[in-house]
């Protein structure tokens, strides 16, 4: 008798997530319209981009969508369920995944709070998989941290199961959580003379870090700022997280752009480590380069897949 539980240990793909695009799951000329755009991953949401009353009817339209056939630009897809305080996590994670597990990479938890609610998941996705003949443990999981308690158990949530690929920082209920001003989710509110999110946001890519999971920054609701977004973009990434959230196509490029290492970026890099691989310290371009440096010139061409 096959016994049920959490899914085992297994190499996580590598997938490129410099752009996340969201796509509401109850609108099919979105759905549709995503189908050809050039953002890394995406996903269909069942969460806040659903009203509660279509919840069900987004469900079977997310469905339809994933077994339609057609091809999908987009490299990798996923599907976010409700959160745990809500009455249709069960429902949302196994009528997907027994419905269209085979055409998802992914599932995204938002609102994590607790590692025993990716557990739960957990279970209930590996019970879904083998109800569909599914290999048990393939479709992965990101996990959104977007409140205090999520940021307090960050560590414990990242740690909790081997399906978790990236971890996703939410700005607009961290924005909540702290009772921050500003009603522009994503944006750095006026008054404080520094950045509101970089606690959470390093705290987060530690716990992703420390773990061996990528670390994606959520959205900027400024669809009509493009300098904005680039701003909340480059921030992102100079603090070294993967990618981020997009909200509209005109986001796609940019993301895209900032969170590609530039041409001379990598070659420098490959420079620092043909020369260190030639024998101990260096100087390349004037700089001292020791192991440390060689680490990071490594980590810089791995993200790209050297």
């Amino acid at each position: 008798m096959t016994s049920v539980g959490l899914s085992q240990p297994a190499p996580r793909p590598a997938r490129a997530r410099r752009t996340v695009l969201a796509v509401p799951g109850s609108s099919e000329r979105f759905i549709a319209k995503a189908r050809g755009l050039a953002a890394d991953c995406i996903f269909l949401d069942l969460e806040d981009a659903v009203a509660p009353a279509e919840k069900q009817a987004a469900r079977a339209q997310v469905i339809a969508a994933l077994t339609s056939g057609g091809t999908w630009a987009p490299g990798t897809i996923t599907v976010r369920v409700n959160d745990w305080t809500t009455p249709w996590t069960t429902q949302d994670a196994w009528q997907v995944v027994t419905g269209a597990g085979a055409h998802i990479d992914a599932l995204v938890l938002p609102k994590a709070t607790s590692a025993a609610q990716v557990h739960a998941l957990d279970l209930v996705v590996t019970q879904a998989e083998q109800a569909a003949g599914l290999p048990v443990g393939r479709i992965g999981f990101e996990v959104q941290v977007e409140d205090a308690a999520g940021l307090l158990h960050v560590g414990e949530i990242a740690s909790s199961s081997p399906r978790i690929e990236t971890l996703v920082f939410g700005p607009g209920d961290w924005m909540a959580s702290m009772g921050m001003s500003g009603l522009s989710v994503g944006s750095i509110p006026e008054g404080y003379p520094g950045d509101h999110f970089h606690h959470p946001m390093a705290t987060i890519l530690v716990a992703a870090r420390a773990n061996g999971l990528a670390a994606i920054d959520g959205p900027f609701v400024g669809i009509g700022d493009p300098d904005g977004f680039r701003a909340s973009a480059r921030r992102a990434a100079a603090l070294g997280y993967d990618g981020k959230w997009v909200i509209h196509p005109s986001q796609v490029e940019i993301g895209n752009e900032v969170f590609s290492p530039a041409p001379e970026v990598l070659d420098r890099a490959r420079r620092i480590v043909a020369a260190y691989t030639e024998g101990g310290a260096i100087v390349v371009d004037g700089e001292m380069v020791d192991e440390a440096g060689v680490k990071v010139a490594r980590a810089m061409l791995a993200r790209v897949g050297e």
